[in-house]
């Protein structure tokens, strides 16, 4: 991906598209203007997932951009080749080697930028958001699963779409992972699984942000699924520290909302694993739950203009 320049791509109107896990989101951007948003659940997972998939795309640019004039661009999860505009696989979603880029394209009527949407955000966030100023860093949503982008020298790093999947690396539990291995971050310290944790120890059916207002009022099982999370979360993340050294550290995705209840004990807890290792600030991320849209609108803006 082309380095990271520090302003928006001024190429008119553009629609970004982030594919989520449970929802997908879009966006009407005008440079560094969001005029408009729209939002969806993404289908369930089954045998027609993808072209269902691509059609909710088409309805939600057509939604926002009805004259269709826009240039569009479209950000998916799992293992994504840009070069090739293929989701190679995606385990929440269940597809393999989907060459969505074309498919998009011939259902929208016009080219399709297209690539993943962790580093889609992690793009954003480094251009316009908690990231920006720094030459190193790592941008870490925390949703329904966990990947993290990296920026480093300036621009965003994709192994030809293999980097970033810290998810899926074992921090020492034996919670069983949707991968198929044992002791992931993902099953562990995601949103989804901190919600899972909490209603297998308590019986009660409940959503990670309902965890950390349990956890504000002194609630115990909350404070005991929190911190495994959290120091699950400054395993991963020394290890980060110590091999690439980013200087900042952006927390995003929806537990993110749960600001100093994360960062505060998170910081203390990476403090207490680094000696002389760069310690990276730990900062919220700025464009919020639109960081994917973003990146994706940048993309696209990316394709059609040189910036």
């Amino acid at each position: 991906m082309s380095a990271i320049v520090n302003r928006w791509c001024a190429v008119g109107l553009v629609v970004g598209v982030d594919v989520g896990g449970t929802a997908t989101k879009a966006v009407l951007v005008d440079g560094d203007r969001v005029l408009a948003h729209a939002s969806k659940p993404t289908p369930k997972p089954g045998p027609d997932v993808v072209p269902e998939v691509v059609d909710l795309v088409a309805d939600l640019v057509a939604e926002l951009d009805p004259a269709g004039t826009a240039d569009v661009g479209v950000v998916v999860p799992g293992i994504v080749d840009e070069a090739r505009g293929v989701a190679v696989w995606s385990e929440n979603l269940g597809w393999l080697d989907v060459p969505f880029a074309a498919l998009l394209t011939d259902r929208l009527g016009r080219a399709t930028g297209f690539g993943h949407d962790v580093r889609a955000g992690g793009l954003a966030e480094s251009t316009a958001g908690g990231g920006r100023g720094a030459r190193d860093s790592l941008f870490l949503p925390i949703g329904t699963g966990i990947a993290a982008a990296l920026v480093l020298g300036g621009r965003v790093h994709d192994a030809g779409g293999y980097a970033g999947e810290i998810g899926h690396v074992d921090v020492g539990h034996g919670e069983p992972c949707a991968c198929g291995r044992h002791g992931c971050l993902e099953a562990i310290a995601s949103a989804s699984a901190i919600a899972r944790r909490y209603a297998a120890r308590t019986g009660t059916p409940t959503e990670a942000v309902d965890v950390a207002r349990l956890l504000a009022e002194q609630d115990a099982d909350a404070r005991r699924v929190w911190d495994d999370a959290v120091q699950a979360l400054a395993v991963a993340l020394a290890w980060t520290a110590s091999v690439l050294a980013p200087e900042v550290v952006v927390v995003g995705g929806g537990l993110s909302a749960a600001g100093d209840l994360l960062l505060r004990p998170l910081d203390e807890a990476l403090r207490e694993r680094l000696t002389f290792q760069r310690r990276p600030r730990l900062v919220a991320a700025e464009l919020g739950g639109l960081a994917g849209c973003r990146g994706a609108a940048l993309l696209a803006a990316k394709r059609s203009a040189s910036c």
